[in-house]
């Protein structure tokens, strides 16, 4: 499907991260920090949030206006509603932060985005951002909840470093880029941080990580004994879109479930612009972008991550649409 991202499109950040990391003292920072954005937040359960009482202008509805001038939502019900009901008061908000339960995986959340069309046309996902614990992330590494919010997220605060000597740090952080070679990490104290880090950072987009990584698709990625690693491909040649859309399909329907996300820049046949695609899972969603540059070498480049994917395979794969 394609859809076009507007300036009155509200970005939305996805704010993940096992139990006790610090996700809640980052909510915090984002409800409470003179940031300049109207942000909206939706949580689980707002019971969970230690958010100072006196913020809270009325706690009967499912909806909270806050006397910072961010509103507050309960997520008791489904996301879409909610995000409906949000959209009524669009002119109190521009900004939206979704936190998901310490146990839970974010693509749901994050295909929401994908699947509804009337979503697609009002917001944009702007950034999943995870909080890891760096000191006893070691314990819950192994689960599937753990390993989805890093495989996911586009950046990641490696939070109560205090905690942990710098080499464990730097083992952390090579193993967190073993899962998600995109993801830019930041080292907290008390998930403090620049807000401009965390919001409105265009995060959920392969030209924003470039920009962040510019070697991120020039190395050589490869597999590691871990279950779930990063894999780039950069190819040069022209892609054929049905071959293509064949190849995806196929993909989809036999890999889906162990491909977090996919995304990439195409150069596809016959076409002056730049084809941008992403996935999470089984949706997938893909545009013409802007028109490729006169100085830009014309090449594709694609990003996978995943659990249990045959690197090789999926280069072969992709070079059988090249014309």
């Amino acid at each position: 499907m394609i859809t076009t991202i507007t300036n009155k499109t509200v970005p939305v950040t996805v704010l993940t991260g096992y139990l006790g990391a610090g996700k809640t003292t980052l909510l915090n920072r984002i409800l409470t920090h003179e940031h300049g954005k109207k942000v909206a937040v939706i949580v689980n359960e707002f019971g969970e949030v230690g958010i100072d009482n006196q913020l809270i202008i009325d706690a009967d509805e499912e909806i909270f206006e806050m006397n910072n001038g961010c509103i507050c939502c309960t997520v008791r019900g489904d996301l879409i509603r909610i995000i409906g009901n949000l959209m009524r008061r669009r002119d109190k908000f521009d900004h939206l932060v979704i936190e998901t339960t310490g146990l839970a995986d974010p693509a749901p959340v994050i295909q929401t985005f994908f699947v509804d069309e009337e979503l697609q046309t009002q917001m944009n996902l702007d950034a999943v951002v995870t909080v890891v614990d760096a000191k006893h992330i070691w314990s819950h590494w192994d689960s599937d909840e753990a390993q989805e919010q890093i495989a996911f997220a586009n950046v990641i605060l490696l939070n109560k470093t205090d905690l942990v000597e710098p080499q464990q740090l730097e083992e952390l952080e090579r193993r967190i880029r073993s899962m998600n070679g995109m993801v830019k990490i930041y080292r907290t104290q008390d998930a403090d941080i620049d807000m401009d880090s965390v919001l409105g950072v265009r995060a959920f987009d392969l030209d924003r990580a470039l920009e962040i990584e510019p070697e991120l698709l020039g190395e050589d990625a490869h597999e590691h004994d871990e279950s779930v690693f990063s894999l780039a491909i950069v190819e040069s040649g022209e892609v054929d879109l049905e071959k293509l859309n064949n190849w995806l399909t196929e993909l989809l329907k036999t890999q889906g479930p162990n491909i977090f996300r996919m995304k990439g820049i195409l150069n596809v046949a016959e076409q002056s612009n730049r084809f941008v695609f992403q996935g999470v899972h089984m949706i997938f969603d893909g545009r013409p972008d802007r028109p490729w540059k006169p100085e830009e070498t014309r090449k594709n480049e694609l990003v996978f991550i995943g659990r249990d994917l045959n690197s090789e395979q999926l280069r072969q794969d992709f070079q059988t649409c090249l014309i």
